[in-house]
């Protein structure tokens, strides 16, 4: 197995999410180390979360598998049942089609750090409770829409 450059994985901070979502993700930066190695079949992030910042919006995958390991610095992994703190060592996994909406969140005042691993599967559908907002990806590219199906405004 090759040696991965960690230096030469793209670092991604711009969050995705359509306004006025996408500032939940400021302060997050996920290095693709799985990139680096070519990989196609899972994706492997290497994630830094300052202070305040969050993975993502709660949500859930009907097709995609996640797990996290926590590396550094503490975390709260919010779900629909409630939050548990997560530290250096714990993991979290997320099978596909449990529809238990997740994230992270840094409410303490350093740094954490963790890899998630993924599926990255062509064709995907993800579900963002409490929040009128869908995403899905397949051959034409991906895109968040309202859950009329109404294709969702790209600025306000």
């Amino acid at each position: 197995m090759p040696k991965i450059d960690i230096s030469k994985a793209v670092v991604r901070m711009k969050g995705v999410y359509p306004h006025p979502h996408r500032s939940v993700t400021d302060g997050r930066e996920k290095a693709a180390l799985g990139n680096v190695a070519g990989l196609t079949q899972f994706g492997v992030n290497l994630t830094r979360l300052k202070p305040g910042a969050a993975s993502a919006l709660r949500h859930w995958h009907e097709r995609e598998d996640e797990f996290i390991y926590v590396l550094e610095g503490e975390l709260a992994l919010i779900e629909d049942d409630g939050e548990t703190v997560l530290g250096p060592g714990d993991c979290a996994g997320f099978k596909a089609g449990v529809s238990n909406g997740h994230q992270l969140v840094n409410k303490s005042q350093r740094d954490a750090c963790y890899l998630e691993i993924g599926t990255r599967a062509p064709i995907e559908r993800a579900h963002y409770p409490g929040i009128d907002l869908v995403m899905e990806r397949d051959e034409q590219g991906t895109r968040f829409l309202r859950m009329s199906g109404e294709p969702y405004p790209q600025e306000l």
